[in-house]
């Protein structure tokens, strides 16, 4: 009779503790989104005022923002030793970039870019993704192989800027990316501020849910943080994907994805691996990087072939692959 009430009461704890688990999840996602927006906001203002290129921002600033979520749920991660989750969040946020954003984003409205963006960013994020699954390949990423995808970010970026310089600057899309920023000093520091107080408390909240909602599971973390965790980072990426085809600025739309996905690589990846060795699951290493591989090179094929237009039709395949690759990890966990 003990026993039973024991078991009742441990099952009652556990479905409160289940509960909890989805509230924070849940909350992660939201204040992660608001702070997203409010960092890329306060960031894009910032480079305003200081006189920087707009389509250097695009490039740089944009991208660095839709990808500030997936920089701090990584971090925490490794410091939470939640390693699983920290390289599954990165692999799982580029697959979704790719296939569930961009695809949505053509379907809104077929997304064009010019042939020279096309081969600057593309050649940027392919790069990443081919050093990505090298090191990936090596099972482990330590403080020395970080220093020098930070390196090569940094190199990239001084290019994209000479670059940038050379051909006189962006175009009128970018510059009304810009209006929507603020412009005076207070609201700029404190969009910035405030939207990193809130990526630090998003972070915290994502990681603690979705960590106890795969142990109640029993679902690998790394699993979890290539679904919901990767999912709920790339909510700026989507926003930002979104708005921006809905507007027909549909080379700002491709650019923000590829610059995510090679920030989310460079960066992420780079900084966290100054904090602590990264070993690599061995089912992302067999699995799930191949595939972010394969569907890097499909993009950037279907952009040269469709004279780097993806239309409507390719956008509904894009997203039913997204469906298909979603679909293939809950049979693994069955």
């Amino acid at each position: 009779m003990l026993s039973g009430s024991r078991d009742g009461t441990a099952l009652f704890f556990g479905g409160i503790q289940f509960a909890m688990d989805i509230v924070y999840l849940l909350l992660g996602f939201v204040v992660l989104f608001v702070g997203g927006e409010l960092t890329l906001r306060g960031a894009v203002g910032m480079a305003n005022s200081l006189g920087v290129s707009p389509a250097l921002i695009g490039l740089t600033v944009v991208a660095f923002g839709t990808s500030a979520p997936e920089l701090f749920v990584t971090i925490q991660a490794a410091l939470d030793d939640k390693v699983g989750l920290a390289i599954g969040n990165v692999v799982g946020s580029n697959i979704s970039n790719l296939l569930l954003i961009l695809g949505a984003g053509a379907i809104i409205f077929p997304l064009a870019c010019s042939k020279s963006s096309a081969l600057r960013d593309g050649a940027l994020m392919v790069g990443a993704t081919v050093i990505l699954v090298i090191l990936g390949m090596m099972g482990i990423i330590v403080l020395w192989q970080g220093v020098a995808m930070l390196v090569i970010l940094v190199a990239a970026m001084i290019y994209a800027y000479r670059q940038d310089k050379a051909s006189g600057g962006g175009d009128e899309d970018e510059l009304e990316e810009l209006e929507s920023a603020p412009t005076k000093p207070l609201f700029i520091y404190g969009y910035v501020l405030i939207g990193i107080v809130g990526l630090v408390a998003g972070s915290h909240f994502l990681v603690e849910g979705a960590v106890g909602i795969a142990r109640a599971l029993e679902v690998p973390e790394s699993i979890i943080g290539l679904t919901m965790v990767a999912l709920g980072t790339s909510l700026p990426e989507l926003t930002a994907t979104t708005i921006a085809a809905a507007r027909k600025q549909t080379e700002m739309a491709i650019a923000n994805v590829m610059g995510s996905n090679a920030f989310n690589i460079l960066l992420i990846l780079g900084v966290t691996s100054l904090i602590k060795p990264l070993p690599v699951d061995p089912v992302i290493q067999g699995i799930d990087m191949w595939v972010m591989l394969g569907v890097t090179l499909g993009v950037m094929a279907l952009l040269f072939v469709r004279n780097f237009t993806i239309g409507r039709g390719a956008g509904l395949l894009l997203v039913g692959g997204y469906i298909a690759y979603i679909a293939s990890i809950a049979h693994r966990i069955v």
